[in-house]
């Protein structure tokens, strides 16, 4: 029973009945990323009346978290580009780095160098920083 009322209200653990019902019958399929998410569009990519241009949505392989969308969907997501990247025609920016998720608040996440959570001393300061104290 658990299982089933997840299905039909969690909506941040799969898409649920209502979404995948508009999908079936709206949608498109563009295409799949790497971790499994799939992207659609409105159906021959018509304009939407409402929006007035081509709606775009995706279907989270789990969890719903924007942050696993990699930059060249989210570009196309984010109506940056027309060309999806499975296309042949998508070529990735030479700065584009592999994708990884955001990882904030977990033990993954980025810890520059000084942080308390890093585990390490602050640099020494140079001379060039009077530190502030009160009444001065």
């Amino acid at each position: 029973m658990k299982e089933f009322l997840l299905y039909i209200f969690a909506w941040w653990q799969k898409a649920t009945p209502g979404t995948l019902l508009w999908t079936r019958r709206y949608g498109e399929l563009v295409g799949e990323d790497e971790f499994g998410n799939r992207y659609y569009r409105t159906r021959n990519g018509e304009i939407d009346p409402t929006l007035g241009f081509e709606r775009r949505w995706v279907l989270y392989n789990g969890y719903a978290e924007a942050s696993t969308i990699p930059p060249g969907w989210y570009g196309w997501m984010h109506h940056r580009t027309d060309v999806p990247p499975p296309s042949d025609t998508y070529t990735p920016r030479v700065w584009e780095k592999p994708h990884r998720r955001n990882y904030t608040g977990s033990p993954q996440a980025y810890r520059p160098k000084g942080s308390v959570l890093a585990g390490r001393a602050r640099p020494r300061v140079t001379g060039d920083y009077k530190a502030w104290t009160p009444g001065e």
